[in-house]
């Protein structure tokens, strides 16, 4: 059985063209996701067709960015309709993976995918490094200044003794960063005591 899919990003697009096309390309059923982006996780009408779908089915898209906005998620999800057994076509790209032809055109995409992760992660990790060996703190920065800090310190000791959740209430800051500044704070004067 041939499926179509149709997207728009906003209920005031129109799914004419798209429909039209599917129906030219032989699509039985159209599914239809009005009003969602196509970098949504979730998108209902796909949803429902992936779970109507059966081994030996066709999805078919009129581009290929009506099922995905990135090439990582776009190759995701072909790898997941493969494991499906589902065929895929996109009507605008000519690309398919219905034929053997399409298919080796896709591992070949998938490849060039995986290659760009891998050099993305290689470049990653040796600018951490080298940021580590020049003594750069990594991370995000303290949500808590340091004054604010001061404040916080001075607010939870004699007389005011309040707890790090009132504190972080009249800093407005979250108590996660109270706490995790207290812990930044012990274990650094651990560390000292430690080396004394």
């Amino acid at each position: 059985m041939k499926l179509g899919y149709a997207r728009v990003s906003t209920d005031e697009q129109n799914l004419a063209l798209q429909i039209d096309a599917l129906k030219d390309a032989g699509a039985e059923r159209i599914f239809e996701d009005r009003g969602v982006s196509g970098a949504a996780v979730l998108k209902p009408a796909y949803g429902e067709m992936l779970r109507m779908a059966r081994p030996g089915d066709e999805i078919i898209v009129w581009r290929l960015d009506r099922l995905s906005r990135s090439l990582m998620t776009l190759m995701t999800e072909l790898q997941m309709l493969g494991e499906l057994q589902l065929g895929f076509r996109s009507l605008n790209e000519q690309i398919e993976t219905v034929t053997p032809a399409g298919r080796l055109f896709f591992h070949m995409v998938g490849a060039f995918a995986q290659f760009e992760r891998d050099v993305i992660r290689e470049r990653t990790r040796a600018g951490l490094e080298s940021a580590r060996r020049a003594g750069k703190k990594l991370g995000r920065p303290p949500v808590i200044s340091a004054e604010q800090w001061q404040q916080a310190k001075a607010l939870m000791q004699p007389p005011h003794n309040m707890t790090g959740q009132a504190v972080a209430k009249v800093l407005g800051v979250s108590h996660q960063s109270i706490y995790k500044r207290l812990k930044a704070e012990r274990n650094s004067e651990q560390g000292a005591d430690q080396q004394a």
